[in-house]
């Protein structure tokens, strides 16, 4: 009886002993893997080459999704924003607000096949509000209407309070 009693404790403390949870999202240690949303004001001109790198510190992952918003107009005290590209036809041509984005960075840039951006007015290049998201890979399955920044947010759970204002 007391050989029987051992090997079943044996046989039981090697089960246990090998139990584990399930394995949960991959992460840096230390690091939360989080949605996250700021805003930048930018100005573009030739001196910074119509263009502006905001820097990504921690670095996102490489699964990572980046999302720019351009705040397009104000109804009343709403904000009104599109999803980047945004095209503008000007009688010239056509404007384009354009980003791309690496694991470190986050470029913002005026583009123009059609005329040289230095004619451009103020109203085009100067104070020109973005909406930076990113957005972690393991949402990027998710159906939502990514051009819909109201919906992003509440697929991200985020809110007004999240958006963190950087220089």
């Amino acid at each position: 009886m007391k050989k029987i009693t051992l090997v079943l404790a044996i046989i039981g403390m090697i089960t246990l002993q090998s139990c584990e949870g399930p394995q949960g999202v991959p992460g840096r240690d230390g690091v939360s893997v989080e949605a996250e949303v700021f805003e930048v004001t930018r100005n573009f001109s030739a001196g910074n080459n119509y263009s502006s790198l905001i820097p990504l510190n921690p670095p996102i992952f490489a699964s990572d999704v980046v999302l720019v918003y351009l705040l397009w107009d104000v109804d009343g005290n709403t904000p009104i924003w599109r999803l980047m590209p945004q095209t503008v036809q000007l009688l010239e041509g056509d404007l384009q607000y354009n980003y791309d984005f690496t694991r470190f960075d986050v470029n913002l840039f005026l583009d123009s096949a059609d005329f040289n951006l230095n004619i451009l007015g103020p109203q085009w290049t100067q104070n020109q509000t973005f909406r930076i998201v990113l957005v972690p890979g393991y949402f990027a399955s998710a159906r939502v209407d990514f051009s819909n920044y109201e919906a992003v947010m509440q697929m991200l759970s985020l809110n007004e309070r999240n958006v963190v204002k950087k220089l």
